[in-house]
């Protein structure tokens, strides 16, 4: 666990969260000593950050998933090229960030959880267990946190990923549809087109 004192913000930092410090901004942190993390200094933020007043957001899991790669790599072996490339391609991650403010540790472990099991039923009775809240307090927390409806924020990430799918891999219509949550290639369709305005046979063509 890291604790931080940056800005307006005094407080601790959980795993897969970002600290913003802008240039010549004064900070102060502690960290237990196993505790791990990354410090990243870029000579300019992507637009979305500079123009933040958040200090503290959530990182995305291809983000996760990259900073983990660039970890193997820089324990490898030294090699400026790929040093610079991989610095490029964090900023550009950085740069697709959606910046809330800092969630409550309950609903970033209904998130995580929504990320991780995309394919599965996902049901408020579900991730009200995950989140150790009744329904209720579950879904008005996570409307107040992130201001989607928890069954909106699961359709927007199906829908991402199946739009991903489309466009990056050849996977059959019915496989990206079981891949996203939808075991019925009309249900899948259907969905899809209500989202994006265009049947999922469109969109791939």
């Amino acid at each position: 666990m890291i604790s931080i004192d940056v800005g307006y913000f005094n407080g601790k930092v959980s795993p897969y969260e970002c600290v913003v410090v802008k240039a010549n901004e004064s900070h102060l942190f502690t960290a237990n000593s196993e505790a791990r993390f990354v410090v990243a200094d870029i000579d300019q933020l992507p637009d979305n950050i500079a123009a933040s007043q958040i200090k503290v957001f959530a990182i995305s899991t291809p983000l996760v998933k990259y900073l983990s790669f660039i970890e193997s790599q820089l324990e490898n072996k030294i090699n400026n090229q790929l040093e610079q490339t991989m610095s490029d391609m964090f900023c550009l991650l950085l740069a697709e960030q959606t910046l809330l403010p800092k969630l409550d540790n309950r609903i970033n472990k209904a998130i995580a959880f929504i990320t991780n099991n995309i394919a599965s039923p996902l049901t408020i009775t579900c991730l009200a267990q995950t989140a150790y809240l009744s329904e209720t307090q579950f879904k008005k927390l996570f409307k107040q946190q992130t201001s989607m409806t928890v069954m909106n924020y699961v359709t927007k990430v199906r829908m991402e990923k199946a739009q991903a799918l489309l466009t990056h891999t050849d996977y059959p219509m019915q496989i990206v549809g079981e891949m996203v949550g939808y075991n019925e290639l009309s249900a899948f369709s259907r969905k899809f087109s209500q989202y994006f305005g265009l049947s999922p046979t469109k969109f791939k063509k």
